[in-house]
């Protein structure tokens, strides 16, 4: 075997593998059938209790989200990203335990909004840089470059899944603490009115004076005036809506128009793009789940 190629080697390990379960269709056709059931159940399972109980259901995910790639990453030496994933989970710890804290420094919720905002675009670069490598290598066109299909296509899947794996970890972490700084400053609740009554002058994300009048233009950033007549400082209200996902005033709840407010189509929040973040989040939460679950079952069963 040593003085084989590796695609020779390929062929010898498919030819035993095809030998070894020859005669075994009828079990085989039982492992497909418990895979699928399992799907099934599952699914409607993670259905009903994100409908159920959301709270628990994110927190959950999240956590998975945020420690299963870290099982794979040490079992097959993955180390160029574990050392992207300890990075970012160290910054985003601190992040996070200042976003938690009782009272809340005035200065946070600013510095909670530009680390997520930062995150997003790197990621949503990444992805995109990492799709266009895809396609080029689909098209041929890494031949130009004297690149193999094989080397292309790895760097090109690469980028794409630290650009979404990313970008679900961050929306997901941002979503978190955003409802938790805003509900302790006072201007926001979840399910009633405001504890706080919302001044003219300040930012009901923040809590901060704005200084800016909305026809004024800023030296670092602007301000904004949304339908329901509510002001917030630009990089608050970008945070708000972009990164912690929300879609209504931090203050009386109002529909927020994202069009009259993000004149850049790029930063407006996409459908489809929440949709394959969604359907990512679901792949690398659960899917290892599930699959340890149908190996568990066919165990059990002495199904091989």
């Amino acid at each position: 075997m040593s003085d084989l190629s590796p695609e020779e080697q390929w062929r010898v390990e498919h030819a035993r593998m095809h030998a070894k379960h020859r005669g075994h269709e009828a079990m085989h056709a039982e492992m497909v059938l418990i895979l699928i059931a399992t799907l099934v159940v599952a699914q409607l399972l993670l259905v009903q209790w994100k409908q159920r109980h959301p709270r628990s259901y994110n927190m959950v995910t999240l956590f998975q989200m945020w420690v299963v790639p870290l099982y794979f990453t040490v079992k097959l030496h993955w180390w160029r990203f574990l050392g992207v994933w300890s990075l970012f989970s160290a910054i985003t710890a601190f992040i996070t335990f200042r976003a938690t804290r009782k009272p809340l420094i005035q200065t946070t919720p600013r510095l909670v909004y530009k680390w997520f905002l930062l995150i997003y675009k790197i990621s949503y670069a990444t992805g995109i840089v990492g799709y266009m490598a895809v396609m080029f290598t689909l098209f041929g066109l890494n031949l130009l470059f004297k690149i193999k299909p094989e080397d292309a296509m790895d760097f090109g899947i690469s980028l794409l899944f630290y650009g979404l794996y990313y970008g679900v970890l961050e929306r997901d972490f941002a979503e978190m603490c955003a409802d938790y700084m805003a509900s302790t400053i006072g201007f926001y609740s979840q399910s009633g009115m405001p504890t706080k009554h919302l001044s003219e002058s300040v930012c009901a994300v923040c809590g901060q004076q704005i200084f800016v009048d909305v026809s004024e233009e800023g030296i670092i950033e602007n301000t904004y005036r949304l339908s329901c007549n509510h002001v917030f400082h630009e990089f608050c209200i970008r945070g708000w809506c972009i990164v912690g996902k929300k879609q209504t005033c931090p203050y009386c709840k109002e529909k927020v128009d994202l069009k009259r407010m993000f004149s850049n189509p790029w930063e407006r929040p996409h459908v489809m793009y929440g949709q394959l973040l969604d359907w990512l989040r679901y792949l690398v939460a659960w899917q290892p789940v599930i699959i340890g679950l149908v190996q568990g079952i066919n165990y059990i069963l002495g199904l091989e």
